[in-house]
């Protein structure tokens, strides 16, 4: 494949910022096909032909990480070198994520409608439910974290699944956040005589919290991924799968715990860095 062949697993882990151009390219690649091709269904084709050209790199990564986990046996070595695979990870999400936030931000009015129409929808719902009635910022972080645990989980159950099934979920928030930054840029861009800062503030009001929300998920999809290529290797078979088993427990405690540290920032330390811009 064409895409594929952009960049290696190990050339991507020993330089991770590459998949910041990566995940740009794949996004404005599947942008592009999904209006030419599929343009009633673009919102959602678009974020499918960004899954296949993700696909075989990042199970190329995971596998690489499963034999990390047989070879290293100290648990806090090990933890340090699946830190590059996430930074990997995080750098291809920002790639994707910008490129959606800039395509929106440039595309014709009606061609975003379009192209954007379920994730439009999607943040749309989501602020209809955040403006209950909640008095308490307990209670708020406690809906933040609950949901975000959902989200979890459905990364860790897909990876573990498919394999490397988390990315769809993962490239959909992409696309979501991509979309809502877009939004505040594009709606509020005439009434920002500096365009830096208008940036500035959009990216700060989303990205602070919401990379990592994603950090958590590729966490929880990493563990998830390498048990289920444990497993069609039949590793399970041998002493070295109780390893596997402990170290992808770590990472999923680590995700839950980085979720909940989200979802503080989110409600209490995004809203004074935004407000002070």
């Amino acid at each position: 494949m064409v895409l594929e062949s952009l960049i290696n697993p190990f050339k991507a882990e020993k330089e991770p910022w590459e998949m910041l151009i990566i995940g740009f390219i794949y996004c404005t690649i599947a942008i592009f096909l999904s209006l030419w091709i599929f343009e009633d269904s673009a919102s959602l084709v678009m974020v499918f032909l960004t899954v296949m050209a993700c696909v075989p790199l990042m199970y190329s990564v995971i596998k690489l990480e499963e034999e990390k986990d047989l070879k290293i046996k100290e648990e806090k070595k090990l933890i340090k070198e699946h830190g590059r695979a996430l930074l990997f990870f995080i750098f291809l999400f920002l790639g994707i994520t910008l490129a959606v936030s800039l395509w929106y931000v440039v595309l014709p009015q009606q061609t975003v409608n379009n192209l954007f129409y379920i994730q439009t929808k999607t943040i749309t719902t989501i602020n209809s439910k955040a403006t209950g009635n909640f008095l308490s910022g307990i209670n708020i972080v406690s809906k933040i974290f609950l949901n975000n645990l959902r989200v979890m989980i459905f990364c860790l159950l897909f990876a573990f699944i498919y394999g490397v099934g988390a990315i769809f979920i993962l490239t959909w928030n992409a696309s979501v956040i991509g979309v809502a930054i877009g939004s505040f840029i594009r709606n509020n861009i005439f009434h920002y005589n500096n365009l830096l800062h208008l940036t500035s503030k959009a990216l700060l009001r989303y990205l602070p919290h919401g990379t990592l929300e994603i950090l958590a998920y590729f966490i929880a999809g990493l563990a998830g991924g390498i048990i289920s290529i444990a497993v069609i290797r039949h590793d399970f078979r041998t002493k070295k799968f109780e390893h596997i088993v402990t170290d992808s427990v770590d990472l999923i405690l680590l995700a839950f715990l980085i979720l909940l540290i989200a979802a503080l920032i989110e409600v209490y330390v995004t809203p004074l860095i935004f407000t002070s811009l």
